[in-house]
């Protein structure tokens, strides 16, 4: 199920995306593209948070998505995150959407669409394949704008 943000923005989304939104400016310094995330418990309290760390770690699975996943799983001595809800200032790509649907989150709402690389609706939309034994729910375009307008000028300053 794709929702565009059902008419107010629910203060606990607005909140978890501006934390997203400053974690994605921790990549810039290293020169990783700006993306941040952040895990919600069931009862809305930040459980972990991440950025792109590529280019500062080497490697091509350090997504903020995942990293974001893997340290709420830490956090919770779980990899099952049910319940949790991962938010995202980019549309997640088919890895990161292939690991919110194995963490079992039960949703994931995000910021900018990622018509180039997107796998929860946009281009491809990997969590709701009916063959899936879970899939999330995804609640796109909470603070739109302001998330494509940080990845715009990443790029323009390149």
């Amino acid at each position: 199920m794709t929702s565009a943000v059902p008419g107010p923005v629910p203060d606990l989304w607005r909140g978890a995306m501006r934390l997203a939104l400053a974690e994605a400016a921790a990549a810039v310094p290293a020169g990783d593209v700006p993306v941040g995330a952040v895990v919600l418990s069931p009862s809305g309290e930040v459980l972990a948070r991440g950025h792109n760390e590529r280019e500062a770690a080497g490697d091509p699975t350090a997504h903020a998505e995942v990293l974001a996943l893997r340290r709420a799983a830490a956090a919770t001595g779980e990899w099952r995150l049910t319940g949790c809800t991962l938010v995202v200032t980019l549309e997640p790509c088919v890895m990161c959407a292939g690991a919110l649907v194995q963490s079992r989150v039960e949703r994931v709402v995000y910021g900018a669409d990622d018509e180039k690389a997107g796998a929860t609706g946009s281009l491809w939309d990997l969590v709701r394949d009916r063959r899936l034994n879970h899939r999330p729910e995804v609640v796109r375009g909470v603070l739109a704008e302001e998330c494509a307008e940080q990845l715009t000028a990443f790029f323009r300053a390149r």
